[in-house]
């Protein structure tokens, strides 16, 4: 019994620790506000980057965004509603992330498209939209509102793969073209392997021979190594 009530303890003494540490958590001074778009919370590398501290500004999630993962997390498209939850699951980890502020804004029930509320809002608080949706931030630049394109931000940083060169890669689906393979580098980057499409769910050891990058996404395609 006394060890039941000293877990319980425990337990009661973390959760007022992180709540003490969350109403503490250091709040900047003219900080501008960062409207996170849903492809942002889908994609997932938004944790990493809060985590660093290289956020300069607030991190805004509208509710209409989190309404839109909620749908997407309840439909029947069993890929996109795995993405959507893993989603949902990325804006509890980014309101825990120290580094940066985190709001949810109540945006209303309105009817309005989720990306014309997040240009709504970005324009009227000269704010910047975060996203990697490529049509989103060509409407964006046509109203000239900044946007910050996490793709844009992988490109500046990336490590530098030369064609030639090896690694070992999971085959997970197969790829628009016949016989193609496709596996994804941490990063998320794409990579289309040729005379792969039987080999989903091995590893293999593929060589890059050719990669193709734009602003909304890099690809690599690669053949697979033989012994």
């Amino acid at each position: 019994m006394e060890f039941l009530i000293l877990i319980i303890v425990l337990i009661i003494l973390a959760e007022t620790t992180w709540l003490v540490v969350r109403k503490y958590k250091p709040v900047r001074a003219g900080n501008r506000k960062i409207y996170v778009d849903t492809s942002v919370l889908i994609d997932g590398r938004i944790l990493n980057i809060a985590r660093t501290g290289f956020i300069d500004g607030d991190l805004i999630i509208l509710k209409s965004v989190l309404r839109e993962l909620q749908l997407l997390a309840d439909g029947k498209d069993n890929e996109k509603r795995n993405r959507a939850r893993a989603g949902l699951n990325n804006v509890a980890e980014l309101e825990r992330v120290l580094e940066v502020n985190t709001e949810i804004l109540d945006d209303g029930e309105g009817h309005k498209k989720v990306d014309e509320e997040l240009l709504k809002y970005a324009r009227e608080s000269k704010g910047t939209i975060l996203t990697i949706d490529y049509n989103l931030i060509k409407v964006a630049e046509a109203e000239r509102i900044p946007t910050l394109n996490v793709n844009d931000l992988a490109l500046a940083v990336r490590t530098e793969f030369l064609p030639g060169e090896k690694i070992r890669l999971r085959i997970t689906e197969k790829g628009s073209n016949r016989g193609q393979g496709v596996g994804h580098l941490k990063d998320g980057t794409m990579v289309v392997v040729d005379k792969a499409s039987n080999k989903i769910g091995k590893d293999l050891t593929v060589e890059f021979v050719r990669f193709y990058e734009t602003s909304s996404g890099k690809m690599i395609f690669a053949k697979i190594v033989r012994k």
